[in-house]
């Protein structure tokens, strides 16, 4: 599944140099994934009825470009490594200008926790099937 989450630069994204703040970028990439799951049919509610939830281990972003107030970014979403079964996963952004210049791209690492136990978990197979077909990147790495 191909997703594009679009959104606009606000007033409270910026940092005293009047370009979008290191974290704005994050938030961003955070809501492009939290919008693809939803539409997989892993929404907030499923996973709170399950108990389980995504969590991140490492995230990584390198900045290409400015981005200023108002400018409306275009966030895609890949999945670039991923175990077989969805329980481990890398998932890559690329954050675009209204013009089509990349201004960002941020990696993530991460998997599934049971938030009772806190300890990770495994998503129901039918769940997983879902969050698998997130589209696959070029460079996709199946894990082990």
């Amino acid at each position: 599944m191909s997703h594009t989450y679009k959104g606009k630069v606000m007033w409270s994204h910026l940092d005293a140099n009047m370009h979008m703040r290191h974290s704005a970028y994050a938030d961003f990439a955070a809501q492009a994934r939290i919008e693809i799951l939803d539409e997989m049919g892993l929404s907030m509610k499923v996973f709170q009825k399950l108990h389980i939830g995504p969590i991140l281990f490492r995230e990584e972003t390198t900045y290409l470009r400015e981005v200023g107030v108002n400018e409306t970014l275009t966030v895609t979403t890949e999945l670039i490594k991923a175990k077989k079964d969805g329980s481990r996963w890398s998932i890559r952004h690329e954050l675009f200008k209204e013009d089509g210049v990349k201004a960002a791209v941020i990696v993530v690492e991460g998997a599934w926790i049971d938030v009772l136990k806190r300890k990770l978990a495994a998503l129901p197979e039918e769940l997983a099937n879902h969050f698998m077909q997130i589209k696959r990147s070029a460079d996709f790495v199946e894990m082990a």
